[in-house]
């Protein structure tokens, strides 16, 4: 074929929106795409299990060629530089990579910087709205025609293996998102090299259709590219006209995904956005995201910037309330960063419900609510189960976020915790071991202050149940296991109130707490009541140090200017050693400590200590704290620890994630009228007429039943009665009719540990807890049913 026609080959294929247009042009010449010019990806026509068992979700897969053009990106500045990728003077992270090679990427908070930085990658909406096709420029190194076979079209070749500032390693996750192509994996791939040398190359990638023989003898399909006569096809290009945002394109690479499959997706510069976020939660480079006029003629807004999650959730101050972190070193995993941010149970100007669903739609639209990052990409995640199973923080279960990065754990656990694909983690023991450590330390971090805070702050009084447990089961038979669960559930309560040992807890006297005014940068920093001896730090034990500062809350978190926090070991003097200290340069912190840095709050730093099993009692170890400051300000503090005694004080217990299902305690019965529902709702607690009850718990511990007296159900029932006897007598049936069906019921649903979920809006399936389903139940006419229907209604009815 002559360079005119490859060309107008190309265009063809690139402004066709449709896999159906492209099935068109296939017919149209039949000599270019007849069977001898295709070739399987990988030179292997069994990839189609290797291609398929990539990304899950049709987000995740797109994202790992966002990954791609970001690679390409950072590859090209660093050839530009004349710097071989896998050579020692190259960048050895991401992080090094972006300070190296954009030295103006500060300039990037500016909005005129990111938007031109964001230029250079560019996914764009093509096709009708209910069959868009996804566009992906990057003006990164590109690759002539003649190594295609050897980088887009290759698998498990490990190319980028030993390029250290690269996401890639195999040459796989690009290919997941074939899946997602329509019915056929039409996929058109076109770049040329950044120096603008050679040749701009194209092909189109497809699901092989198999013919008739060939349903007989093959199990599976493959899939496959195309080749014309043997080559790549290509032609000579100065530039050409894509349609993309503000320029032509020269050089890079451009790829499009026809008929993509984003279930709920619908307009890029929104939707798409917010998902692309979700997963990039801190790219290292901005994207742009653009739709068209011809999709969205009324749309004001056709293109935004992915900022990454992290960004978004500093922003947008109306949603979150606050957010803090600890880093962990430990000898499990090496080093990690975990940031929680709490978003608000009622937004001003719209109810819980209307809070609830905006908060869902916004930052959980794929289910997410414990991402695990590397390098700013997610790569697997937690649902909501976590919080309400793992932590037992019911009351946090819509409004909780958490993000750990795992971008500085050890290889050799990170290699174990997941996929290849890099959208899940894996089933082993390493997963385990690291959910086990976070529901640990979580469960007894400022979260757990944060729980009990919107717990208490709920003041309404409960009613004493005792009586009304004892009434209801002097009808019932000994032998019962209903009877069994009653006596077992008083046997708990009574206990609880007889236990001379339980003491009251002692509230310390309050006092005036000083005014804080935080700095954008400390201009100090020190240990609090530091004395002149060591500190005792206790074998199997643990020892929080408080440092004072004057720097605001967030300044570990935030994504412009972000502080650091170092600490090192300067020497070990080992008990019994008198020829002096020795260095420790030999060791990381986290080698012989394992230590927790939480980030300030309220002008406070806190680092936890626990000392590492080759640590004896009587060693001494010099440690050195340092804050970074302005510039190349800083403050250090030199502490001393001795490791002494195990400490003979009973630990804190943090509860099991197993369930625990007898004796699960008596709920508190609250009554709630309309005065309390606005104090409710402030805590994320929906109330209104047409609310029957809403039970409260914590993981499995069903703690407070809200039977509210105003909703619509008993109102309606009442307005039927004709004296305050009968009004009084039927409140006591409401009260007892919903606490006890709600109580039975949530010990059953227990008991038979039933999984409960629903489809959401977005039609994917969300986990709710049992405390939700209960209160859905009695929303409906379930409660309508109770009061209007007693025992005594329904045998008449059946005698009739």
């Amino acid at each position: 074929m002559t360079t005119v026609l490859m060309q107008d080959l190309f265009k063809a294929l690139y402004f066709s929106p449709t896999e159906e247009s492209v099935e068109k042009i296939i017919q149209q010449y039949p000599a270019i795409f007849r069977a001898q010019n295709w070739c399987p990806i990988g030179a292997n026509e069994s990839n189609f299990s290797i291609i398929e068992n990539q990304q899950s979700n049709p987000i995740a897969a797109l994202v790992e060629k966002v990954t791609n053009s970001i690679d390409a990106i950072l590859m090209k500045k660093c050839l530009e530089k004349g710097i071989a990728p896998k050579s020692s003077q190259a960048p050895q992270s991401m992080e090094e990579a972006i300070e190296t090679l954009f030295p103006d990427h500060k300039n990037w908070d500016l909005p005129s910087f990111k938007r031109r930085q964001a230029e250079d990658i560019q996914i764009i909406a093509d096709g009708p709205r209910q069959q868009s096709a996804v566009i992906i420029y990057d003006n990164g190194e590109g690759q002539h025609p003649e190594e295609f076979e050897n980088t887009f079209l290759s698998l498990m070749r490990g190319n980028k293996n030993e390029i250290r500032f690269v996401q890639g390693k195999y040459n796989m996750g690009g290919s997941g998102a074939i899946v997602f192509c329509g019915t056929k994996g039409y996929q058109l791939i076109g770049s040329k090299r950044y120096d603008n040398k050679g040749l701009f190359g194209f092909t189109l990638i497809r699901e092989h259709p198999l013919s008739r023989e060939e349903l007989i003898t093959k199990k599976n399909t493959w899939y496959e590219y195309l080749k014309i006569d043997g080559h790549i096809p290509a032609f000579d290009i100065t530039e050409l006209d894509l349609k993309l945002l503000n320029r032509t394109f020269r050089t890079g690479t451009i790829i499009k995904m026809y008929s993509y499959q984003m279930r709920g997706i619908s307009g890029f510069a929104q939707d798409l956005n917010q998902s692309l976020n979700e997963f990039l939660f801190r790219p290292v480079l901005p994207v742009f995201t653009i739709d068209t006029k011809e999709r969205y003629p009324n749309n004001a807004v056709l293109t935004t910037i992915v900022y990454g999650l992290q960004r978004r959730l500093e922003e947008e101050k109306d949603y979150v309330e606050t957010w803090f972190s600890e880093e962990y070193k430990d000898q499990l995993f090496g080093q990690m960063k975990v940031t929680c941010y709490l978003f608000k149970a009622k937004q001003e100007g719209k109810t819980v419900s209307d809070t609830k669903k905006d908060i869902l739609r916004r930052y959980f639209k794929n289910n997410m609510s414990v991402l695990f990052s590397m390098n700013g990409q997610v790569h697997g995640h937690y649902t909501s189960e976590f919080i309400t199973r793992g932590l037992k923080f019911n009351l946090l279960k819509d409004y909780l976020l958490i993000h750990v990065d795992c971008t500085h754990m050890k290889y050799e656990f990170r290699k174990d915790l997941f996929m290849a694909s890099r959208d899940r983690l894996k089933n082993g023991s390493k997963a385990e071991d690291l959910r086990d450590y976070l529901r640990k330390k979580l469960a007894k971090s400022k979260l757990d202050e944060i729980n009990n805070n919107r717990k208490t702050s709920i003041g309404l009084d409960s009613e004493d149940t005792t009586e009304l447990i004892k009434n209801f089961a002097k009808n019932l038979s000994k032998d019962s296991d209903l009877f069994k669960l009653l006596q077992n559930t008083l046997k708990l309560e009574e206990k609880k109130k007889d236990n001379p040992q339980q003491k009251t807890p002692k509230h310390k006297s309050a006092r005036e707490e000083k005014p804080f005014h935080p700095e954008r940068f400390p201009s100090f920093f020190r240990l609090k009541h530091q004395g002149n001896t060591p500190i005792a730090l206790p074998i199997g034990g643990e020892k929080t140090l408080r440092f004072e500062t004057d720097v605001e809350d967030h300044y570990f978190d935030r994504t412009d200017e972000p502080g650091d926090l170092q600490v090192s070991v300067l020497q070990i003097k080992p008990s019994g050693h008198t020829g002096g200290t020795q260095p420790a340069d030999t060791k990381e912190p986290g080698e012989l400590l394992n230590i927790i840095k939480s980030s300030p709050d309220k002008g406070t730093i806190k680092i936890t200590f626990n000392p590492d099993t080759e640590l004896r009692q009587g060693d001494e170890i010099e440690i050195q704290v340092t804050l970074k400051g302005a510039g190349d300000d800083s403050f250090t503090e030199i502490v001393f620890l001795k490791i002494v005694a195990p400490d003979n004080q009973p630990k804190i217990s943090v509860p099991k994630e197993e369930e625990d299902y007898n004796n699960i305690g008596l709920p508190d019965l609250v009554k709630v009228t309309k005065d309390n529902w606005d104090e409710l709702e402030a805590q994320g607690i929906t109330m209104n007429y047409n609310t029957v009850m809403t039970p409260i718990a914590s993981g499995d511990i069903l703690e407070k039943i809200y039977i509210n007296l105003d909703s619509q159900v008993y109102l309606n029932y009442r307005s039927k009665l004709k004296n305050e006897d009968q009004i009084l007598l039927a409140q006591k049936r409401y009260i007892a009719s919903i606490y006890f069906h709600a109580l039975f019921l949530y010990v059953i649903t227990k008991k038979k540990n039933y999984k409960l979920s629903f489809t959401n809006p977005e039609n994917t399936e969300e986990d709710i807890t049992i405390d939700e389903y209960i209160r859905d139940v009695f929303d409906s006419y379930y409660s309508d049913f109770l009061l209007n229907f007693g025992m005594e209604q329904l045998m008449g009815a059946l005698e009739d």
